[in-house]
């Protein structure tokens, strides 16, 4: 999907980008070396090491709570316009592992097309269990729009997104209302959801840590955000790999059918050939014409934050 120049330049000034068709064999290797490390959520120093520093401007280590695991960095571009749309971004780590400081690659993404990133940390399991860990996302997401005018972003122009039970953090935060209420958020200004291969509608429990999380064997089909879709909810967009073999691609069909069905906009995206951590891997900079991931993420937020 092409992006619209009038509104990258005048809108938005988000960067036009060229999607280049996958190259075999080395690419491949690469890509395959550099984001292997994601499945379990280990350092990804290698990925890291090689996202360009030109293109953004970091501040790291910002409270968003009492609690150590509290805290968030923000991405701007390096040249930061005025008022940019915001993206709050949740990592992944089946609820029990992960750190911000490995999605560096994510947040620099998200800044070389114009947007203001902020990557939190959220307390894990087995310290919290559900909805813990989402009173966290969402007090996160009550910092951003509180401050964010500090960092040259728009808190009217808001999306969540995340990579997968990060896609499931921003998918509760933006479907269930009573999240962001607690929190003291509008839901109403939130502009969009972006997920990227998420577990939206998971029972039953297999694995024992998502059943400790999930309070099995009493999991309430609350916990699953395809059970809350109306017509109030956000714009989503999904987007998952055809050989994710770690969180089943027809979640993403399946929470964008609902939403379609209670009268909300959804759009699923399925990449041929593309795995769960090659999804997230490319948006760092090497590894781009993998997959048009951060292409139709741009053309997706351009399209919903002009200015209402």
């Amino acid at each position: 999907m092409g992006l619209p120049d009038r509104f990258i330049q005048i809108q938005l000034r988000i960067k036009p980008m060229t999607y280049v068709s996958p190259r075999r064999g080395f690419l491949r290797s690469a890509l395959a070396a550099g984001t292997a490390l994601l499945a379990g959520c280990s350092p990804l120093g290698i990925v890291n090491a090689l996202v360009p520093s030109g293109t953004y401007r970091r501040t790291i280590d910002l409270a968003y709570g009492g609690h150590e695991r509290k805290v968030l960095d923000v991405y701007q571009p390096a040249e930061s316009p005025a008022a940019a749309p915001v993206v709050v971004f949740f990592y992944g780590g089946n609820w029990n592992t992960g750190s911000r400081r490995d999605y560096l690659f994510a947040g620099e993404a998200l800044a070389s097309i114009g947007l203001v990133a902020v990557l939190p940390d959220y307390r894990l399991y087995p310290e919290v269990r559900f909805p813990e860990f989402l009173t966290d996302c969402a007090d996160a997401v009550r910092w951003t729009q509180e401050n964010i005018s500090q960092y040259g972003g728009d808190a009217q122009r808001l999306f969540l997104m995340g990579h997968s039970a990060g896609a499931y953090n921003a998918a509760m935060l933006a479907l269930d209302p009573q999240f962001l209420k607690a929190a003291r958020v509008d839901r109403g200004r939130l502009r969009g959801l972006i997920g990227l291969a998420g577990p939206y509608d998971f029972l039953p429990l297999r694995s024992p840590v998502t059943r400790g999380v999930f309070g099995f064997p009493d999991t309430p089909i609350t916990t699953q955000p395809i059970h809350h879709s109306t017509a109030d909810d956000p714009p989503a967009l999904l987007i998952t790999g055809a050989t994710d073999n770690v969180v089943d691609p027809g979640n993403s069909a399946r929470l964008a059918g609902r939403m379609r069905r209670s009268g909300a906009m959804a759009r699923d995206i399925v990449y041929p050939d593309i795995g769960h951590a090659t999804l997230v891997g490319a948006l760092a900079s090497p590894f781009r014409s993998h997959a048009p991931v951060l292409q139709d993420v741009a053309a997706f937020v351009n399209e919903r934050s002009k200015r209402l």
